[in-house]
This record gives C-alpha cells, structure tokens and sequence, in this order.
C-alpha cells in the first residue's frame, strides 16, 4: 500500500473535523455576538427615563428591536375581567404564572401589560390567589418586550396561555390590540396594597460562548498537528528500516558479484 493510499483517508478525515470545527466556532462566535448585543441593549435601555408609548410604538404592529426593555409611559384603564395567566413560569427554583392585563388606552386601543409573576398554588396548575390589579383610570411606566413566538401544541384557554404571543392574546380581548411588544410593569399609580413580583433584571453576563469558539479552533489546529506529528513520527521509524533494507541489498549483490 502506497503512501498515500495509508494517510489519504486520515488526512480526508482531519479536513473534515477541522470544518467541523470551525463551523462549531462560527456558531459559538454568533451566539456569543447576539447575546453581546442583548447585554448593550439592556444597558441602553433597561435605566433610561420613560418616554411615550407612541414615540416608540408608532402603530399596534410595531416592534422595533432597539426599543426593548425601554420604559414607556402610558395611561388607560385596565380590562380586568379579560385577565390572563401565563403558564409554566419558573422564577430561580420555583414555578408559576405571569399576569397579564390588558390596558385600554385612551384612543380605544389595548396595551398587553404584565403586572408580574405569582407561585403556583397547591395545585400546580393554578396560582392559589393573584393580586386583583386596580380599577378606574391608572398611570403607567412599564418595560417593552417584544411578542413570543407561538409554541406548536401550548394551547390558549378563557384564562391562561401558554406563551406571550401577542396576537393570541389579541384574539381573546377583541379589541385593537397591540401586538409586537407589551410592557412589563414597572410602577402604576394609583397601585393596590399587595402586587405580583415585579420582574427580574436580564442577566447581562455573556457565558462561555468565546472561549468556547477559541477552543474549537484549537481543536481543529490540533488535529492537523497531530497528523503531521504521525506521519513524521512513521517515516523516522520507518528510515531504519529502508536503510536496513538497503545495506542487505548491497550485501547480496557483493556475494553475487564474488561468485561471478
């Protein structure tokens, strides 16, 4: 077997691994630069000072990126009776719900509000109680977020929901409706004695996804090094070798030479 016929396939295989590798690193390279630009973001937005909703939220569809977790100020009155839960809300170690609110606004639109999260109950499908939101007219500062997608097979009741994909929600209040962000609760007044908890800041640590890039390439320079290394590592065994080979040659054409 021929030289290359041996290392040909490890060779082929070592490309191979190393564009694996290396898409491996690209991957972990956008995953790092998407969570890098929510850390931005967060840090942009999440402290800013409160502007209208419509100076961000043109039109009921909008949902543009760079307005997340900004606050926003608006007033209205709350739907209460069209209030929903959000199921299967983990908040640290412990399950529960969201609370969303639909607010009218003036003009006769609604805004999606979460007024926070509640524990589940002694029955884990329903929180034992949730703060009743006020009534008449309030005043607003919440956080935007955009609508969640719609999960297959997380299907909406009267009350609950399995996601916050606002145009499910729209479709049980029945009103014009919001439907690329809503706001996360962050005061109202007037506000009532007892309130779900207010939500949690974003993490804004960026992970492992760079060293994780880093080390896939180095994976991939490995395996080269490591191919280079067997192949020279076999040809300085296998040197002796062809030398024995040829001093034994030499040695039988002189003993065929002497017997001519």
């Amino acid at each position: 077997m021929t030289w290359a016929r041996r290392w040909g396939g490890y060779i082929v295989l070592v490309i191979v691994f190393a564009i694996a590798c290396g898409l491996l690193s690209w991957w972990q390279w956008s995953r790092r630069a998407e969570t890098v630009a929510e850390i931005n973001l967060v840090e942009t937005n999440y402290d800013a000072g409160p502007v209208p909703l419509d100076d961000l939220l043109p039109t009921l569809a909008s949902d543009p990126a760079d307005a997340k977790w900004h606050p926003v100020e608006l007033s209205g009155t709350y739907l209460i009776d069209d209030q929903v839960l959000v199921r299967n809300r983990p908040r640290n170690t412990s399950g529960g719900f969201e609370v969303l609110v639909p607010l009218q606004l003036d003009d006769g639109s609604v805004f999606i509000v979460d007024r926070g999260w509640v524990p589940a109950g002694v029955t884990p499908e329903r929180p034992d109680s949730v703060p009743a939101a006020p009534t008449g007219r309030v005043s607003l500062v919440v956080r935007l977020k955009p609508s969640e997608v719609e999960i297959a097979g997380r299907t909406a009741t009267d009350d609950t929901i399995g996601t916050v994909h606002l145009p499910a929600v729209a479709a049980l209040v029945g009103s014009p409706t919001y439907t690329g962000m809503y706001g996360l609760l962050v005061s109202e007044s007037p506000s009532t004695a007892t309130v779900p908890l207010a939500s949690i800041r974003p993490d804004e640590d960026e992970g492992p996804h760079l060293s994780y890039a880093v080390q896939w390439i180095a994976f991939g320079i490995l395996a080269f090094i490591g191919l280079v290394w067997a192949i020279r590592r076999e040809r300085r065994i296998g040197e002796p070798r062809r030398q024995r080979r040829e001093r034994d040659a030499e040695a039988e054409d002189a003993i065929l030479d002497s017997a001519l």
